[in-house]
């Protein structure tokens, strides 16, 4: 009689811990992908966590097509995604809310010798294209028509990502199209940007500036492109100082889209787990007030909307 009680104790506390082991598994959400979301889902989850202390999260980056990669294959709970959903993944059974609205940027250094002529003229959509894409451009003071020789030094991004398809979408290319040393992760390529003085590159808005001062990044500039290709920056287009000015400019269409875009959470398939549809029925209302803060910007009530009602 006493070893059968022991039994049953040892069955009863296997049967506790497996119980206790689900429960915080179903209030765990993991998250992976595009540095571009990855400081706002840190921040909302830092947020969720106050008013929801039993939910835990796991986040973590690698770019848009880890994200993509690990919901596709239910590794993660959510994706963070950084580029149009391509037909191939809705294929797949990808499912995804919009959440927020970001750009990328062209950079190069602060220090550039020619930044004074750069921030006057600009850039055109053609010439980026012409260094990035066509190869044909490779010297600052050709494209920039003065005197002189400054090789360009071109970045772009080892890791399936966001931020380069946009980029070379801009460009009427894609990732693999794009020229130059290939570096991981945004933060990567704003540092190898930030080392070289002849370099030019691309970022996601929230690494080319620092939210905490509202200034451009240490070590970094911000290219204006001429966007109406008059060889010149007029007012209207001089909006790169700040990152206020660059996130007004967006919410008002005035930069181009691509390089802004609309970010994502992807799963395969509608979430299942409660407290990922909680979480995410959180982030589209209550959480929407941290957007700005995070130094984003809002997406439209009405899309909020509809994106609410593939949640219910």
């Amino acid at each position: 009689m006493k070893k059968t009680g022991f039994l049953l104790c040892i069955i009863a506390l296997v049967l506790l811990n497996s119980c206790a082991s689900q429960k915080r598994k179903d209030q765990t959400i993991s998250l992976s992908g595009a540095f571009a979301l990855y400081p706002l889902a840190v921040k909302w989850a830092e947020e969720y966590k106050k008013i929801n202390p039993e939910v835990r999260f796991n986040i973590s980056g690698g770019g848009a097509g880890k994200g993509m990669a690990d919901a596709l294959s239910e590794a993660v709970d959510l994706g963070m995604f950084s580029r149009e959903i391509a037909q191939e993944e809705i294929d797949q059974g990808v499912w995804w809310v919009g959440l927020t609205i970001d750009a990328v940027v062209p950079t190069i250094n602060s220090e550039n010798p020619h930044l004074a002529i750069i921030k006057q003229k600009g850039l055109s959509r053609e010439a980026f294209k012409s260094i990035f894409i066509e190869g044909t451009t490779t010297d600052w003071c050709s494209i920039l028509n003065i005197q002189g020789n400054s090789k360009i030094f071109i970045y772009t991004r080892s890791d399936a990502c966001g931020a380069a398809e946009t980029w070379a979408k801009y460009l009427d290319g894609k990732q693999e199209n794009l020229l130059g040393v290939g570096v991981y992760g945004d933060p990567g390529l704003a540092d190898a940007v930030a080392k070289d003085k002849l370099s030019i590159g691309f970022n996601n808005t929230i690494y080319a500036y620092d939210i905490h001062t509202g200034l451009k990044r240490p070590g970094v500039e911000v290219i204006p492109i001429d966007i109406n290709n008059n060889g010149l920056i007029d007012p209207e287009e001089d909006f790169y100082e700040t990152f206020d000015g660059v996130l007004n400019a967006i919410a008002a269409g005035v930069y181009p889209s691509p390089p802004a875009r609309e970010l994502y959470f992807v799963s395969k398939g509608k979430p299942e787990k409660q407290a990922v549809l909680d979480f995410l029925r959180w982030c589209l209302t209550d959480g929407q007030q941290y957007v700005k803060e995070a130094g984003y910007v809002p997406i439209d009530q009405n899309k909020i909307d509809d994106y609410l009602s593939e949640i219910e």
